[in-house]
């Protein structure tokens, strides 16, 4: 029998769940409205950017926190555990230890060279640090291009929990009809679902509402709140899914049972035709003749009179025990026929593949994770993160080296009781929810809402489902003032109104603010199919871009600025090219592991080879900067 959920959590987490979720969201807008008053008696840019530099403990913490874990860590980084299984916790291992490096490594020298240099943003304080305005250019140049793509990544993560929330609720049916009538056959959005639109538009005006009326401080305030509902939703889904499945062990036991699923093409045919247009959505559950079960990737349309579809995407579900208990139960009065379906490259037919290494891969012929593959992510998670913008951002803002110690410990912690719970929890997924590889980025509040409904208590279902758009809402609020304040504070201030009033500069920050979430907005209306690919890229490239070049920066005194320039574009370029091979060897966006390793891994040695040729060579650096940032030598 098919099982009680389908795409969509409305229907079963009623309004309930919807007014727990309401009550979340006002909660947001009242600390931003807290936070703009604050404003009015600071200094608007440093307030605004930087929230004075004023940050206690908890505020810093769960703020560098929250941060970290964005949409990719409660939308694409389950559907990974989803689809390959157990070999995921491998991939994410190394994020227990990421504050220890992330924080240990740079963020003490951060701080200090911050409050020296007065700057309020990355590019600012990287221009200072040399005195030259190449430096800051090229520094928001690389923000802005790698910030848009998680920006990207983000505005859909929240556009596809708002939609499972929803569907099912009548006045959003009616309203997602009305948008599908108005968009249907528009350039760009025409094959977009009327129900990811209406979400994107009403996710993308309520983050972008409260994080330019806010600021930095709401940022932090909000990310404060949403740290704790992430660490509470992820635990409660834990404790929920357990009991459901009957411990890790029968999970376990029947996880290593399954084979992977076949993707392919099938035509859909009616029983008689229709008198009038029959609609299958995305995820609905079809039979062949033999009562075999699938589940539509698409959806598909058959007009009326017709008895025939297109063909569609399909997915074919392969292992005994879930064929046997679906069968028979897909839409009564249609059939699948003319189906062609592929094996997986890596996985076909192997019981045992979803727990164990290197877990199966439907396009890679040694599975999903090599040895080599797991030390290049335990080196990326970790050296990377110390290499993103919006983390070291905050490192300037923390006050004083107490509480720098006990924040590292303190997102130790809450990382691990994040990230291993998540991976209990969606191995176990596929045992309760079979089939969402057709959906794959939405499995997270699809099993927020079927373990909630399964227990009795679908109120509880918004604020699971609160904690991935917790973690979504507090990236996107912290990268749309990255880009921002790196247009108006490093591009609008330095090169083009450098006497700019405090009120120019306020008014700038809230047109750009606005006008960055717009542009996201725009560029998510036709989305990408995988979220957390997204977020490697940018997540890679940043890092690539700012990591050996800060570190450098920090820590060298004969560091220049033509090194500067030439580390951060090397690192961008080498995430690039071989992004480029990489889609054109498998012929879909991703990277190409040269050696088995992470183009991150290399982009570290080709910036640090490029950093220490124009140290050493280049022009002499200006003494007074030197001994400014790093005293008298000897």
């Amino acid at each position: 029998m098919i099982p009680d959920i389908y795409i969509g959590a409305g229907s079963v987490a009623g309004n309930s769940a919807l007014i727990t979720f309401a009550v979340y969201l006002v909660g947001v807008f009242v600390l931003a409205g807290f936070a703009n008053r604050i404003q009015a008696s600071k200094e608007f840019a440093g307030e605004y950017f930087l929230g004075s530099k004023g940050l206690g403990l908890w505020a810093f913490a769960l703020t560098a926190a929250a941060t970290s874990a964005s949409g990719g860590s409660f939308m694409g980084f389950p559907s990974l555990i989803y689809t390959h299984g157990w070999v995921v916790g491998w991939w994410i291992s190394g994020y227990a230890v990421v504050p220890l490096v992330s924080l240990g490594l740079i963020a003490k020298r951060m701080n200090q060279v911050g409050r020296i240099s007065g700057a309020i943003t990355i590019p600012e304080l990287l221009r200072r640090r040399f005195g030259s305005a190449s430096v800051g250019n090229v520094a928001t140049m690389m923000i802005v291009f790698f910030m848009f793509f998680y920006l990207l990544a983000q505005f859909k993560a929240g556009a596809e929990i708002m939609a499972t929330l929803l569907d099912g609720v009548v006045v959003y049916e009616n309203l997602v009809a009305s948008v599908e009538s108005v968009t249907k056959g528009l350039p760009w959005v025409g094959d977009t679902g009327g129900d990811y639109l209406l979400c994107l538009s009403v996710f993308a005006v309520a983050v972008i509402a409260y994080t330019t009326f806010g600021g930095f401080r709401a940022v932090v305030w909000t990310d404060v709140m949403q740290g704790i509902v992430m660490a509470l939703g992820v635990l409660l889904l834990l404790g929920l899914t357990l009991k459901q499945v009957g411990g890790i062990r029968n999970a376990t036991g029947k996880l290593t049972e399954m084979t992977p699923p076949e993707f392919g093409t099938a035509t859909l045919q009616l029983t008689e035709p229709s008198s009038v247009e029959k609609i299958f959505s995305k995820g609905s559950w079809l039979d062949d003749a033999s009562g075999n079960p699938y589940r539509l990737g698409e959806s598909v349309a058959i007009a009326a009179g017709d008895t025939t579809s297109v063909p569609v995407e399909i997915l074919k579900i392969t292992t005994a025990e879930e064929i046997e208990k679906l069968r028979g139960g897909g839409i009564e009065g249609v059939k699948l026929v003319d189906i062609e379906t592929t094996p997986h490259a890596y996985g076909a037919g192997q019981r045992g593949v979803y727990v164990t290494a290197p877990g199966p891969s439907k396009t890679n012929p040694v599975g999903f994770m090599t040895v080599m593959l797991a030390f290049s992510f335990a080196v990326f998670w970790n050296f990377g993160g110390a290499g993103q913008p919006s983390q070291q951002v905050r490192q300037m803002a923390f006050d004083g080296t107490k509480i720098l110690r006990r924040s590292i410990i303190l997102v130790m912690v809450f990382f691990s009781m994040i990230y291993f719970p998540l991976v209990i929890v969606f191995t176990s997924a596929r045992v309760l929810l079979p089939g969402m590889e057709v959906y794959a980025d939405r499995v997270m509040p699809e099993m927020a809402a079927f373990v909630t409904e399964s227990a009795g208590v679908p109120w509880l279902a918004g604020l699971l489902v609160a904690a991935p758009f917790a973690a979504v809402m507090s990236s996107v609020d912290s990268f749309l003032l990255l880009v921002s304040s790196g247009v108006v504070r490093d591009i609008y201030q330095q090169n083009i109104n450098p006497r700019a009033s405090e009120k120019t500069v306020k008014r700038m920050s809230y047109i750009v603010t606005v006008a960055v979430g717009i542009l996201g907005v725009l560029a998510a209306l036709n989305p990408p199919r995988f979220l957390q690919d997204l977020v490697v890229f940018a997540s890679g490239g940043l890092g690539a871009a700012f990591l050996m070049p800060v570190v450098f920066a920090l820590y060298w005194r004969r560091m220049n600025s033509s090194a500067m320039v030439g580390g951060m574009i090397s690192g961008a370029l080498t995430i690039l090219i071989l992004y480029t091979v990489g889609y054109i060897v498998h012929g879909k966006f991703g990277e190409y592991n040269l050696l088995g390793l992470h183009p991150f891994i290399w982009a570290i040695v080709v910036t640090a080879a490029v950093i220490l040729l124009l140290g050493t060579r280049g022009r002499k650096v200006d003494s007074s900067l030197v001994e400014k940032y790093f005293g008298r030598a000897g």
